[in-house]
C-alpha cells in the first residue's frame, strides 16, 4: 500500500516510511521520518515534518519544516549542529522553513503534499 518497511534478525517488521515520502538524493535513499524522529527531540520544537525539494545538482535534498514553541528560536545551524553526530551527512538537512502551524487535514495529520509546495 505504498508503505516501506524492513525486517528484524527474528523476522520482526517494522514500518519505516512511506514511499512517496522517500527522498532520492544524488542517487542515495533518504527516509524523512528519521530525520523527523532525531528533529522532533530538539528542545521548542513542537511539530516537524522532511519533504524533497528540488535540487539541480542532487536531484532532491531534505527541507525541513518545523513549528516552534513560544520564544523558542530555531537556525539552519543549529539543525546541522544538532544533527551531525546523530544523522550521517547525506541525510543532514539542507534548508529551513519555521511555520507558525502546519498544514493539517481533517484527522490532524501533517499535509505533506502542501509542504512540497512552499
Amino acid at each position: 500500500m505504498g508503505d516501506l518497511a524492513r525486517r528484524d534478525d527474528e523476522g520482526y517488521i517494522y514500518i519505516v516510511d512511506r514511499k512517496k515520502d522517500m527522498i532520492i538524493t544524488g542517487g542515495v535513499n533518504i527516509y524523512p521520518r528519521e530525520i523527523e524522529q532525531v528533529l522532533a527531540t530538539y528542545p521548542g520544537v513542537t511539530a516537524v515534518a522532511v519533504v524533497g525539494a528540488p535540487h539541480p545538482k542532487w536531484g532532491e535534498i531534505p527541507r525541513v519544516f518545523v513549528t516552534l514553541a513560544q520564544d523558542a528560536t530555531l537556525t539552519l545551524d543549529d539543525v546541522r549542529d544538532f544533527c551531525s553526530d546523530r544523522l550521517a551527512a547525506f541525510k543532514i538537512p539542507k534548508e529551513l522553513r519555521v511555520l507558525e502551524s502546519m498544514p493539517r487535514n481533517g484527522n490532524g495529520k501533517i499535509l505533506k503534499t502542501a509542504l512540497r509546495g512552499m
